[in-house]
């Protein structure tokens, strides 16, 4: 297939909220290519279960992020850019697959997750895959050992993240404050990375590079806010996801956490049945939630981050290619997210 056909292709399955930026969705297209190209698997199911979720419609988030703030450097390579965003990509998609294992997910994004549409053996050799090939596009491109030293950091503040969510699964004592820690490992560091990386590897200061990693830290937690603040605002068919899956794991977010503060004595009995609780349980949590000062809580702190971000970004340079500009309305656009 000739190169300009497959670009084009790959340009019509991405997201929408790309199309207003024509130069970073050509870049993002030339990343799920590379993508594609990098693997090279024998074992054909692993390969299709592969490139099943790399097109399953994910928005792409990190790697434009990633590719924005590599317009701050002096250092304009393009192709450097786009294999370390497509390497961000790759741990990303990895780290879903094997979250759908470890939570038992049968969707994600509206469609059937990879261990349930081709078993879970595959879908952890898929994900261990994935880890390989981001490491490889990373020692491959990355100039720095700074690079290579802060993508294994995150690695370990992402296991840290999760770790700490199962080990804080079901228990009624989990603080608004384990939360964030969390979150700020599971979800918000590989935002920070994105952002640090394509800053530090165009050239830019280490200064800089880390006032771009915190951008990225406060877009993370504002995003893994508002998503939990959706599973208490939405339908499952909305969200391409079952409506509190989370709780009955025993994974308590940030609505809940702070609905308990008013409503305990509402919520106990239902959360102590644990992984014993009935739809019609789950449903009574959502809807003591939703009555609650809870899900608006939790919107009031995902808005302070969000702040944070904005403001921090306004503060920033401005690019001829307007990349402040485009920071600032694809960030506003993604945290102000009805779905």
């Amino acid at each position: 297939m000739a190169l300009g056909f497959r670009i084009k292709e790959l340009i019509m399955k991405l997201h929408s909220m790309w199309q207003e930026y024509p130069a970073l969705q050509a870049d993002l297209s030339a990343s799920l290519q590379l993508m594609e190209k990098s693997l090279k698997l024998k074992n054909k199911e692993v390969e299709q279960a592969i490139l099943s979720m790399i097109h399953s419609g994910g928005k792409l988030l990190r790697p434009a992020y990633q590719l924005l703030f590599s317009a701050y450097g002096s250092d304009k390579d393009r192709e450097k850019a786009v294999a370390l965003a497509a390497s961000i990509e790759m741990l990303h998609t990895a780290s879903l697959i094997h979250d759908d294992i470890v939570d038992h997910a049968d969707t994600r994004r509206k469609l059937p997750t990879i261990r349930s549409e081709f078993g879970n053996d595959v879908a952890v050799y898929a994900g261990d895959y994935l880890f390989v090939c981001c490491f490889k596009l990373m020692a491959d491109y990355a100039s720095s050992m700074k690079s290579l030293q802060m993508n294994s950091r995150s690695m370990e503040k992402i296991l840290a993240g999760e770790l700490g969510q199962m080990s804080k699964r079901y228990d009624l004592s989990v603080t608004v404050e384990d939360y964030l820690e969390n979150i700020r490992g599971k979800t918000a560091e590989l935002f920070a990375l994105s952002c640090f990386i394509g800053a530090y590897e165009s050239g830019t200061s280490l200064r800089f590079a880390n006032q771009a990693r915190e951008i990225g830290e406060a877009i993370g937690l504002a995003f893994q806010i508002m998503d939990d603040v959706l599973d208490y605002s939405q339908d499952a068919a909305a969200l391409g996801k079952p409506v509190l899956e989370d709780v009955r794991q025993g994974v308590y977010s940030l609505p809940l956490l702070m609905a308990l503060k008013s409503d305990r004595q509402q919520l106990l009995p239902l959360l102590e049945k644990q992984d014993a609780m009935t739809d019609t349980d789950t449903h009574e949590v959502y809807r003591i939630v939703q009555e609650s000062a809870g899900i608006e809580e939790a919107k009031k702190l995902a808005a302070d981050y969000t702040k944070k971000a904005l403001q921090a970004i306004q503060k920033l340079p401005e690019t001829k290619d307007e990349t402040k500009t485009y920071l600032y309305q694809i960030t506003a656009q993604i945290l102000g997210r009805q779905n």
